[in-house]
């Protein structure tokens, strides 16, 4: 069974850092490309940030070109999301996914809020 669970959120104030991990479980994490995504409220979801299986290539949002950072270590089978320079706008459920065949999964999403 695939399993995502996100961890590392919280509330931090603008201009901030956070980093998210995303502990993945249930399928083999080092053969399949992972995302971010994040839904504020009364918002569709996002996607923010792909890396493919190898870490070796990565896609960003323009929302959050050169403040994040997608990451993965396919040892500890974890991604993560080094999210820099964070604002008010940045307020929402981050959520890691993948698309696992023709099943598409995602966790059950950290809180990050950013206020002051």
């Amino acid at each position: 069974e695939v399993q995502l669970v996100e961890s590392g959120g919280g509330l931090v104030q603008p201009g901030g850092s956070l980093r998210l991990s995303c502990a993945a479980s249930g399928f083999t994490f080092g053969s399949f490309d992972m995302s971010w995504l994040r839904q504020a409220p009364g918002k569709e979801s996002e996607w923010l940030s792909t890396i493919n299986s190898a870490g070796g290539t990565t896609y960003y949002a323009d929302a959050v070109k050169g403040r994040f950072t997608i990451s993965r270590d396919n040892v500890q089978n974890t991604l993560y999301l080094q999210m820099n320079k964070l604002k008010p706008e940045d307020t929402a459920v981050y959520y890691c996914a993948v698309e696992y065949y023709s099943d598409y999964f995602r966790g059950q999403g950290t809180q990050v809020t950013v206020s002051s």
